[in-house]
């Protein structure tokens, strides 16, 4: 019973240490954390934290090859731009309004703008169906 304390207890603090750390979602340590505590309830503990470490490791790249790829996009638009490729894709994400953790926002229409927004200057808005024009 005292183990799974200890066990439960570390596994929170490293949540909460990896998070405050970094903005990016947990690695080995804090995936393997929580996958050896679930192991452990099961009887598997060394097997959770394996397939916890490698699910969290996955989970960064993923983080990180999304976040290089909008460096990209923001560096197309903005040459000459400096800074990480984390702070680049933050700023695409603040230009373009998307989600973390995703490339496109839900819900934009053809020509870039969310609905009920005012379309980009020099276009105008499209009429939707039912709309009577007089």
């Amino acid at each position: 019973m005292r183990r799974l304390i200890t066990l439960s207890v570390l596994a929170a603090l490293a949540g909460t240490t990896v998070t405050a750390a970094q903005a990016e979602p947990g690695g080995c340590l804090k995936y393997g954390a929580v996958g050896a505590v679930g192991g452990h309830v099961a009887n598997h503990g060394v097997l959770g934290a394996v397939g916890g470490c490698v699910t969290g490791m996955y989970r960064r790249h993923v983080y990180r090859k999304e976040a290089k790829q909008k460096a990209a996009l923001y560096d197309q638009e903005h040459p000459g731009a400096k800074g990480t490729y984390a702070q680049k894709a933050t700023a695409y994400d603040v230009e373009h309004s998307t989600q973390p953790g995703k490339l496109t926002s839900e819900g934009a229409t053809q020509n870039g703008a969310q609905p009920g927004q005012m379309p980009p200057q020099g276009q105008a808005a499209q009429p939707q169906q039912g709309d009577t024009h007089l």
